[in-house]
C-alpha cells in the first residue's frame, strides 16, 4: 500500500501535469467563413450571421470571460476546400459554409456537425447568353455548360435536371469557377452557367437568367454553422456560446426594422444595393422566417435529398446519413436562453409557412 506522503505526491503530480496541459491548451476559438475583400483585406461577410456575430462583440466578450480568444478566418473564392483542409488540420472549430463541402469532408473521415441552420438558403441561376433562344434547361440538352464542381450550387443543378427527367451525361459540363464559366458565358464558349450571384451577372450584361431557385427552396445553396465534432464533445459550453451567438444574429437580421440595415452590409462586397435588395425579394416568405434557425422539415429533408444525391453521383464515395450530421440541442438551448421559443414557424418540407 503507497505511503499518505507517496499518494500526495502522486496526487500534486497529477494535479501538475493536468493544470500544464491546461496551460498549453490553445484558449483560441476560430470561426471560418466566406470573405470580401475592403482596402486590400480580407474581412468577414456582410449580411450574414457570421458578419452580424463579428461586428456585433457579444461572443468575443462571452469567451474572453472564460480566457478564450474569438478570431475569424475570413476566406474568399473557393471556401469549401479551404475550409475542409482548415477542419482537417484542426486549425478551426467552426465554420459557416456549404451543405456539399461539409457532405465531402465527412464522407472523408472528418467528423463535423451542423448545430444552427442560417436561413432559408441562398438561391442559385441558370444564365445563357443574351442572344440564346434557350428557355428552360431541357433546351440545353447536349449543350456546354460551365458548372464548378464540389461547389454547394453542384446539387441544386442536378436536382434541376432531374426534376425534368434529365442526367449529367446530357450536357456536356465544363468544370469552372464562377468566374471564369461566366467570362466563358459572356465570351460565347459555353452555352449556359449555372451558379450564385445570378442577378449581378445578368445586370452586368453578360448573360440573362432563365431560371432561378427562387420560388424551390429544395433547390437553394444552403449554407450553416458547423462544428468539429471532436470539440462538441470535448467543450459543448464553448460551442453553446458559438451557437446563441448565430441565433442572436439571426434574431437581429429577421426583425423588420433591421431590415435596411442588413440590405447595406450586404452591399459591403460591392454587390450594388439594388441587387441586394432583388435578392432578398421573395414573395413566398416573410422577412422574419427567412432568417429562421430552426431544425425544422425543411432542413431534414433537403440534408436526406442532398447526401442521397452526393452519393448516387459519386460526389462523395460512402453514404453520409444526415441524421449523423444534423446536432440541434446547441439551437434547443439558444432558442430557450434566448427566450425565442415560437419566434420562428416551422416548415414541414412541403410547403412554406404562411406569410
Amino acid at each position: 500500500m503507497a505511503s499518505p506522503l507517496r499518494a500526495g505526491l502522486l496526487a500534486l503530480a497529477i494535479l501538475f501535469a493536468r493544470s500544464n496541459a491546461e496551460a498549453q491548451e490553445a484558449k483560441i476559438v476560430r470561426i471560418a467563413t466566406t470573405g470580401y475583400v475592403s482596402g486590400g483585406k480580407l474581412q468577414v461577410g456582410g449580411a450574414g450571421a457570421a458578419g452580424r456575430v463579428a461586428r456585433e462583440g457579444w461572443l468575443a466578450a462571452q469567451l474572453k470571460e472564460k480566457g478564450y480568444t474569438l478570431e475569424w478566418m475570413a476566406v474568399a473564392g473557393d471556401t469549401g476546400p479551404v475550409i475542409n483542409e482548415a477542419f482537417a488540420s484542426r486549425r478551426i472549430q467552426f465554420a459557416s459554409y456549404g451543405d456539399l463541402p461539409s457532405l465531402i469532408l465527412n464522407a472523408a473521415g472528418i467528423q463535423t456537425r451542423m448545430i444552427v441552420p442560417l436561413g432559408r438558403g441562398t438561391d442559385v441561376y441558370l444564365l445563357v447568353p443574351n442572344n440564346s433562344t434557350a428557355r428552360s434547361v431541357t433546351d440545353l440538352k447536349g449543350k456546354r455548360i460551365s458548372l464548378h464542381r464540389s461547389r454547394p450550387w453542384e446539387m441544386s443543378f442536378y436536382k434541376l435536371i432531374a426534376d425534368h427527367g434529365l442526367g449529367r451525361r446530357d450536357f456536356r459540363i465544363m468544370n469552372m469557377d464562377p468566374h471564369a464559366g461566366v467570362a466563358a458565358l459572356a465570351g460565347g464558349s459555353v452555352d449556359g452557367h449555372f451558379s450564385n450571384n445570378g442577378l449581378t451577372y445578368a445586370a452586368r450584361k453578360v448573360g440573362k437568367v432563365i431560371w432561378s431557385s427562387q420560388d424551390d427552396f429544395n433547390k437553394k445553396m444552403r449554407a450553416e454553422l458547423w462544428a468539429s465534432q471532436p470539440f462538441l464533445a470535448a467543450r459543448p459550453d464553448i460551442a453553446q456560446l458559438v451557437a446563441t451567438a448565430f441565433v442572436r444574429a439571426q434574431y437581429y437580421n429577421s426583425q423588420d426594422s433591421h431590415r435596411e440595415e442588413v440590405i447595406q452590409e450586404g452591399s459591403r462586397n460591392g454587390t450594388p444595393v439594388a441587387i441586394v435588395r432583388q435578392t432578398y425579394a421573395n414573395p413566398l416568405i416573410v422577412w422574419k422566417d427567412s432568417w429562421t434557425p430552426l431544425f425544422d422539415g425543411l432542413v431534414w429533408q433537403q440534408y436526406r435529398q442532398s447526401a442521397a444525391f452526393a452519393f448516387d453521383r459519386k460526389i462523395i464515395s460512402r453514404k453520409v446519413p444526415a441524421e449523423s450530421l444534423l446536432e440541434p440541442r446547441f439551437l434547443q438551448a439558444a432558442l430557450k436562453d434566448l427566450k425565442l421559443n415560437g419566434y420562428w414557424k416551422p416548415w414541414s418540407g412541403d410547403t412554406p409557412p404562411a406569410p
